[in-house]
């Protein structure tokens, strides 16, 4: 994938992406992080916590809500598999230990810079269409 390899990651290593609707992401959100409310992307890393590291090539999952996605395409006047990439590609920045929750203001902007940089990547090679792929 394009931007495990912009990120520098193992040729090796491998993730899960799932899309799903608006009712099962606000489910997961509810239950694993106790935000009863829907949003628009939830990582969960395999390289944290007590089994971390196991396997150094799974990085984790990334669960997407199509839903959440198509409205904010539309509010932001973007085609929706171009919101959709660059959802994929902000939560497999956290799966690879970038935060703008967590830490503080200073790493949030290497996270956008980061985003940005590599999403400017895909457009540039194409590959923010369904065609692109």
């Amino acid at each position: 994938m394009r931007i495990l390899s912009a990120l520098g990651c193992h040729e090796d290593s491998e993730l899960s992406v799932s899309i799903v609707g608006d009712r099962s992401i606000r489910i997961i959100n509810r239950e694993y992080l106790a935000k009863d409310r829907p949003t628009n992307v939830i990582s969960f890393s395999l390289q944290e916590g007590d089994c971390g590291g196991i396997n150094p090539h799974a990085l984790g999952d990334v669960i997407i809500s199509a839903d959440t996605a198509a409205r904010e395409a539309e509010e932001g006047g973007m085609e929706f598999f171009e919101r959709l990439s660059f959802l994929v590609l902000h939560g497999i920045l956290h799966l690879c230990g970038y935060d703008h929750e967590r830490s503080g203001e200073t790493e949030a902007q290497k996270m956008e810079q980061k985003e940005q940089q590599i999403f400017r990547i895909l457009k540039k090679e194409g590959l923010l269409s369904p065609t692109g792929l």
